[in-house]
């Protein structure tokens, strides 16, 4: 008899536009990308939950990310009311979407793990459902997540996202997906104490950071102009200034900038940080494959890894 057994992805991202500045209610534009997270769970040998974590990873990154993991898992189970006390299950993580900061590994996870157990307890959840159980488990990891990350994972392609009240999720449709270049610093970015110095310096400095805000809000406007009518040309101006804003916040770090002009130097449309900054990676607009191969070359020949990938592309077109 076959044994039981449940499994599900959780696609990677990249933040387009406005990581950081999202905290604060200003929207967002963020990717998916045709890289994912697979979890498998299967009965476990004893009671409580055993992780085996097969990732590629930055070094250090399962390390020092652990403890948050372990309480993210336990959200998870929590928020879907599951009983592991008596049976006891076994996770396994594996997949394509090598693990560094900024790339939404946490929120693949977390989507992977949650429809794995959907599949394996039969509990036919909806996505929203599994968004929502993946927005609990980003939170072992980022303490009050913006749901931007687990938003992208859980649905695939292009989102305009707005926190507030009512969290604003629309999605943005694009004529053909486009490639990029993610480039990592190889350094683990710690998201809350990022989110924590925006904060602290944005309290100290009001008017300053008001300035920076009401730009970075109107970036977006005109780049989901820019998307939807296919400027990419514009795209990445506009890629170029948010990252400029991103340095004024000092999120931005010296490889993270010297990634940036790499990609520029080389023919990107534009390039900026993705995700929490202080480490992680940037995102570089290479739109063509012969484009995308000459700046991931670049970036590889000063030491540091690339993800060619798109951003657009559906979930649909992203599974096949």
């Amino acid at each position: 008899m076959e044994s039981k057994h449940g499994e599900g992805i959780g696609f990677g991202k990249a933040i387009v536009f406005n990581e950081h500045f999202v905290v604060y209610g200003i929207p967002s534009i963020v990717s998916a990308i045709g890289k994912y997270t697979l979890a498998k769970v299967t009965p476990g040998e004893k009671p409580g939950w055993t992780l085996e974590d097969n990732r590629k990873a930055t070094p250090r990154y399962k390390e020092d990310k652990l403890e948050q993991q372990k309480e993210s898992i336990d959200n998870i189970i929590k928020t879907m009311d599951i009983d592991v006390s008596k049976e006891g299950i076994h996770i396994l993580l594996e997949g394509n979407l090598y693990c560094a900061s900024g790339i939404g590994a946490s929120a693949a996870s977390c989507v992977a793990i949650a429809r794995a157990l959907d599949e394996y307890y039969e509990l036919d959840l909806s996505d929203e459902q599994i968004n929502n159980i993946a927005y609990e488990g980003e939170k072992g990891y980022h303490g009050t997540p913006s749901g931007v990350d687990n938003t992208a994972s859980t649905f695939g392609g292009l989102i305009w996202f707005q926190r507030g009240d009512e969290q604003q999720i629309d999605r943005i449709l694009v004529q053909n997906p486009i490639e990029v270049v993610i480039g990592n610093t190889g350094k683990v970015a710690d998201t809350k104490a990022a989110v924590a110095g925006v904060r602290e310096r944005k309290e100290r400095n009001p008017e300053k950071y008001q300035e920076i805000f009401d730009r970075a809000e109107n970036i977006t406007y005109l780049a989901k102009d820019a998307l939807e009518t296919g400027d990419l040309k514009e795209l990445g101006k506009l890629m170029n200034e948010n990252h400029k804003l991103l340095q004024q916040i000092e999120v931005s770090t010296k490889e993270l900038n010297f990634l940036v002009d790499v990609a520029r130097a080389n023919g990107a449309y534009g390039a900026k940080l993705t995700g929490g900054g202080l480490g992680g990676n940037m995102i570089a607009l290479t739109p063509g494959k012969q484009l995308q191969e000459q700046v991931a070359t670049a970036i590889e020949k000063e030491g540091f890894q690339v993800v060619k990938t798109v951003i657009g592309a559906s979930r649909g077109d992203m599974v096949q």
